[in-house]
Parts: structure tokens; sequence; C-alpha cells
């Protein structure tokens, strides 16, 4: 644990009089690390439908804090470093519950064929990089933490425009190449696309991560499992040969209509580097490609991150282009953002909202999204972590929605309102007291 910063002593003394200080830092520790959450003032009664019995009654005022408080839960490891580990914690779970069962899905997924694929953007021009040759081509051998990587070698030709509605249709771009995918294998296996739902089914699991030059690219769990999904078996015809060149074939033909701006028609396909690898088990025996639990910790690596961890831009919307002026970012991410902007003057470009999404170089999308029968949900894993808290602690102290699971009859009435974000000089003091050393808790 970092050390604490000096107390706010005035503060301290005055919860110490008060004698609020242990129940304070019990409220605290139940955040579990959270540095902004949000504060809210209201009420709750728990009410027998039977007997109209008022059971439990909580009261914001009542609280150590005077709110109840809640987990910001922003993924954002750049907002929220405690949120975010447990964002990507529950993305770790997701994943390799997809790989190697658990959490409701049956361990003989580890027997479907199964592959990593990253998919990247096409080119927009050259830029500085690290080739295996070892220089780049302005002659230099750029170490691994130079701020130049992923920039242009020549700005005022680097395609700026199409950069970024690149970014904007990228999801657009992974959902019709999932349609692709599944003519693909299809087509391989001698079936229509209507006979090939009674056979077979393809799952994944997948994440956007930003490149340094600001371009979004896909990292995928793809699964090609029986109709049921992960329950049923792939037909015997389902082989990872089959399912890897389906996906090159699919990447190849994938490509969707872009706008009409100012003259330029564009079209959007992925990258010409498409990377595939079978996923094996930790105990295969014979030659290890790569194993569940290495592309479970990878994926999950970059659920945190966003652009602003590839590219150094900003980590919340700009509201004003001059804002970008004011902040300390690289000249590449500054042009992608202004970028952005003008475009999102434009009245065909409305429907991209590329104003709204210029901290993020115009993706709006999801990063980590999956097919409802790869595995579980984070719903699910937040709703199981939120249950196993409430047997752990009093229940004034998790959420104003939680309900007591002993009794599904009990009718709650709530009234919650917004009252602020983030923590007193004090609070913030006692919170970074109790939370344990980084390592000692465990992954839930």
């Amino acid at each position: 644990m970092p050390a604490l910063t000096p107390p706010p002593v005035r503060e301290l003394t005055a919860i110490a009089q008060l004698g609020t200080m242990p129940a304070l830092m019990h409220q605290l520790a139940g955040l579990g690390g959270c540095g902004r959450p949000i504060r809210l003032d209201g009420h709750r009664t728990e009410v027998h439908p039977g007997t109209g019995e008022i059971l439990h009654h909580l009261d914001s005022a009542d609280l150590p804090a005077g709110n109840l408080l809640v987990r910001c839960n922003n993924r954002r490891t750049t907002r929220c470093p405690a949120c975010a580990e447990t964002y990507r914690r529950d993305t770790y779970h997701l994943i390799t519950a997809g790989l190697t069962g658990g959490k409701g899905t049956p361990e003989t997924v580890a027997t479907h064929p199964r592959v990593f694929a990253t998919f990247t953007a096409p080119s927009f021009g050259p830029v500085h990089n690290r080739p295996a040759a070892g220089r780049c081509r302005c002659g230099t051998a750029h170490p691994a933490d130079d701020p130049a990587l992923g920039s242009p070698l020549a700005p005022d030709t680097y395609d700026y425009e199409a950069a970024v509605l690149w970014n904007a249709h990228a999801g657009k771009l992974w959902a019709r190449f999932s349609i692709h995918l599944r003519r693909e294998i299809a087509k391989r296996a001698g079936l229509s696309q209507r006979e090939f739902r009674d056979f077979a089914r393809i799952s994944f699991g997948k994440v956007a991560e930003y490149q340094k030059r600001g371009a979004i690219h896909f990292h995928a769990v793809i699964r090609l499992d029986g109709p049921e999904g992960g329950n049923t078996p792939p037909p015997a015809w389902a082989t990872v040969e089959l399912l890897t060149d389906a996906i090159r074939a699919a990447a190849r033909r994938t490509d969707i209509p872009g706008p009409l701006t100012a003259g330029r028609e564009h079209r959007f396909t992925f990258g010409r580097q498409l990377d595939i690898r079978t996923i094996r088990s930790a105990d295969f025996n014979g030659p290890v490609q790569i194993t569940e639990r290495a592309v479970a910790a990878y994926i999950a690596k970059y659920a945190t991150k966003g652009a602003e961890t590839a590219t150094g831009t900003l980590d919340r919307p700009v509201r004003l282009l001059a804002e970008i002026a004011h902040h300390d970012i690289p000249e590449h991410a500054r042009r992608l953002i202004r970028t952005c902007w003008t475009l999102g003057a434009r009245p065909e470009l409305d429907d991209l909202r590329l104003r709204a999404w210029a901290h993020m170089l115009g993706f709006r999308g999801h990063f980590s999204t999956k097919t409802r029968r790869y595995s579980t949900t984070l719903g699910a894993l937040r709703d199981a972590r939120a249950a196993w808290r409430r047997a752990q602690a009093p229940q004034q102290y998790h959420g104003p929605d939680t309900q007591t699971t002993d009794d599904e009859t009990t009718l709650v009435l709530a009234t919650w309102t917004f009252a602020g974000v983030g923590l007193t000089p004090g609070e913030s003091w006692l919170a970074a007291a109790v939370q344990p050393a980084p390592g000692t808790e465990g992954e839930r």
C-alpha cells in the first residue's frame, strides 16, 4: 500500500469527537478502494408484504459519512484504479469461463475448437514503429517507451479523416465480419446458412484496444460449439483448421461502405495483419502455442485501458475544442481529436456523434463484448460479488438496490437522489488506511 499522505488533522479530530470513526472506517472499507464514490441522499425501507411490518429502515443521514456511498464502477485505470481492477478481474473470469468452463459454463468447452485472433486497422500513413528488422523507416531503432512510436512520419499527409472514421465504424465492421464468418464455416461444412444453426454455433469474447497510432484493433477468443453453444459438443467436421481458414476468408471479405465526405467516398476493411493462434490447454501434451490462462490475462489487460493509455489523449469527453490547448497531450492525439471535432460539425455525420466521442478518437463501441452463449456475464459476476458482500457485512453499507436473499417476498421501498462525487480529505485518508496491501486480497 502506498505511503499515506499527511492526515487532515482538523477533520479527523472532528470525526473522532463525534465518535463515528469506527463506523465511518467500516463504511469506507465497503468501497473496496474506490476513490470517487457516488454520494446518494435518500432512504430505503424493507416491509413485510403480508403484515406490513417494517423489517429494516436505512436513512442516508444516519450513515457515518452522511450519505450512502456507492462505488463509481469506472473501468478506466486513469479514473479509478480500484474499480478498474475489479472490472479487469471480472473480464478475466468471463474469458476464462469460456475457455475452461465454470460459472455456469460446462468444462467441456475446453475440448471445442478455439483460437485467439487479433484484427488490426488498415494503414492511414507510415508511422514510427519497431519492426523486426530493428530500425524504423526514419532510421532510428526506437526504444519501447519512445513517445514518438505511433506518430506519423509525415503528419501533413497522414489520413486523419480516414483514421477517425475507421474507428467510428469499427463496431459495424466486426458485426459484418461475424456474419461472413458464419457463412464461411457453413460453406466449408457443406451446409446452407439456415442448416448451419442446426449443427453449430460460433461463440466469442473480445476486447477493443487502441494501438499507439490511435487506431482500434480487436483481440478475440473465437470458439466453435454445437447448436446450443458450450452446452453441446461441436460436430465432427468442426476443427481448429477449418475455423482458422474460415476466419481468414471472412476477414478478407469483410468491408462496409462509409460516408461521403466532401466528395470523397470511404470504404472500411480490416488491415492486412491478421494473427490467429490456436488455444491449447495448459496441460496439453505437445507444442503449446498459447495457453488459456495467457489468453484470458492478455484480454483482461486491455479491458481497462482506453485511448488515453495508448496515445496520451484525454480520459473524459471534450466539451469545447479550446480545452485541448490546455492539456499536455501529444500532437498526434491533438490532431485526431481536432479531426473528430471538425467532422462532427458535418450534418451527414450526425449519427456518428464524433464530437461526443472525440476523446475516444471516434470509437463509441463497448470495449468488452461477447456472444450470449460464450460464458457468464459481467452482470452475473457483479451480482455474485454483491451477494457475497451482503453475507459478510451489514446491508446498509452496500447499494441502494440490494435486497436480502433469504426472503424473496420482501417489499423494498427506496428513494435516492444524487448528492455528489468523491470523498472529503479526511474520508480519503481513512479509506487509504483501511485498504489491504496490494496482492493480499483474493481475486473475488
